[in-house]
Order: C-alpha cells, then sequence, then structure tokens
C-alpha cells in the first residue's frame, strides 16, 4: 500500500515561509521530495496570498500536488455555538480546490444542535476534519463526545489525530487512539520531548519508537502529515527524508 503523505507548510517555520515569499513558494520544495499534497495553514498568509487563493490553487494542480486547508480556529465558540466564519473556511477550502477544511473541535457542548453544521458541509460539499489541538478543548473526552454526537447524526465529520499534542493536554496518546481510531481519517505525525515543564515537537526519528507503535493502533490507509521541523540547507533532501521515512513507517 503507497500511503499518501501530505507536507504541512509550517513544519518549515513561519519565519522561512516569509523569506520564502509565502506558502506558494515552499510548493516546489514539497513536490521535488515525492510528497503527495500539501497541507496549506490559513495563519501563514499574508492579506495579498488570502485575496490570490486561485492562484494558489493553480499552482498546487500544475505540481500535481494534493490540498487540504488548516483554519486555525475552533468549530464551536466558547458558548458552544458553531463558529460565525465556518461559511468563510469552507469557501476558501472549495476555492483551493482541497480535499477537507481542517479545524479544531473548541467548545463542543453535547446539546448544541448539529443541523446548521449539516447545512453548511451539504452545501459546500466540503469534507471536514476536526483535530485534537492543545488545549482542554483537545482532550480526550470533549473528542469523543463529538465524535459520538456525528455518529448519531451521520454527519460527514472525520478526526485529525495528531500524534504530539495528546502529551500537551496530559492524555495517553495510545488511550486515545483505542477510542478514537475508527474515526481518523487524516494522522499528523510528530514526537515530542519535554521542553522547560510542557514540550516541543520533533522529528520522529530524533525521538524512541513510540510514533510508530502509535501509528500501528491507527487506520493505515488514513493520509499522513508532516507537522514537525523540517530544517537544513537542503530542505527537498529533509523533506524527501521523511517523506520516504513517513510511507514506510
Amino acid at each position: 500500500m503507497s500511503r499518501k503523505i501530505m507536507v504541512v507548510t509550517a513544519a518549515y517555520g513561519a519565519d522561512q515561509v516569509r523569506q520564502a515569499g509565502g506558502q506558494r513558494a515552499i510548493l516546489p520544495v514539497i513536490a521535488a521530495a515525492g510528497a503527495d499534497g500539501v497541507e496549506i495553514r490559513r495563519e501563514l498568509f499574508s492579506d495579498a496570498e488570502l485575496k490570490s487563493l486561485p492562484t494558489l490553487a493553480q499552482s498546487i494542480e500544475l505540481l500535481g500536488l494534493l490540498a487540504c486547508y488548516s483554519a486555525p480556529a475552533p468549530l464551536f465558540m466558547p458558548d458552544g455555538a458553531l463558529n460565525p466564519d465556518l461559511p468563510r473556511y469552507l469557501a476558501e477550502a472549495s476555492t483551493l480546490n482541497a480535499l477537507w477544511l481542517k479545524m479544531s473541535l473548541g467548545h463542543f457542548q453535547s446539546k448544541t444542535p448539529l443541523d446548521d453544521l449539516r447545512g453548511q458541509l451539504d452545501e459546500s460539499g466540503m469534507a471536514l476534519v476536526v483535530e485534537n489541538d492543545q488545549t482542554r478543548c483537545g482532550q480526550l473526552a470533549p473528542m469523543q463526545r463529538f465524535q459520538a454526537a456525528c455518529r448519531v447524526m451521520a454527519l460527514p465529520v472525520t478526526l485529525t489525530f495528531d500524534t504530539g499534542n495528546w502529551l500537551w493536554v496530559g492524555e495517553s496518546p495510545e488511550e486515545a487512539a483505542r477510542h478514537l481510531a475508527p474515526s481518523v481519517s487524516y494522522i499528523h505525525v510528530k514526537a515530542a520531548v519535554e521542553h522547560k515543564a510542557q514540550f516541543r515537537a520533533i522529528a520522529p526519528d530524533n525521538g524512541d519508537a513510540r510514533w510508530l507503535e502509535l501509528l500501528a493502533q491507527l487506520p493505515p490507509d488514513a493520509p499522513r502529515g508532516i507537522e514537525f521541523p523540517l530544517e537544513g540547507p537542503d530542505l527537498t533532501a529533509v523533506t524527501r527524508h521523511y517523506v520516504n521515512l513517513l510511507r514506510e513507517a
């Protein structure tokens, strides 16, 4: 099985992306490294870049890359309401011809009606994946409650499983995988080490084998995203190394 590997543009660092001329300028590196696709990050856009999404979409297509789109925003607001900017994010993802839109869960409440979410997804035709982030909203219990609600409502929503973020919120990645694996459609791969009473992301082959054992608990056909620092004088070679590592792991 040939696993699809996505490269998250943020893996190169915000400063590096800006110095290169934006996310569009990073695309040739990702394509030359043999990756299948790119995760475009909304937070890395300048105002001008946000207005030229069709050009970015064309560049992605010309390089033969798949795309997904990440918006740094919660799906549910502190009062439990659906994020009012969701239509904008769905439209931007559609303009990029993205396979899916990724958001964090936010403040989901079991009593929150999900009919509006269904309507917006049906209207846009865009798939939505919800990620466990580094806040208490990304802990296992709220992710399980949301997963269960989506299953009851038969909503076209799946999960992004970030292998490292569980550590930031004091949870076991392995326990989360046991409960959430059936709903996972995308995996953010990173290892993490303790750093100043918290954690920092590192490349998986700089850590122990825990990341490999964790991947074995998750769907083997879920695309894997590189979301750990990609650094070095030859970014194409570094990226190619990790594309191959994740594809074979």
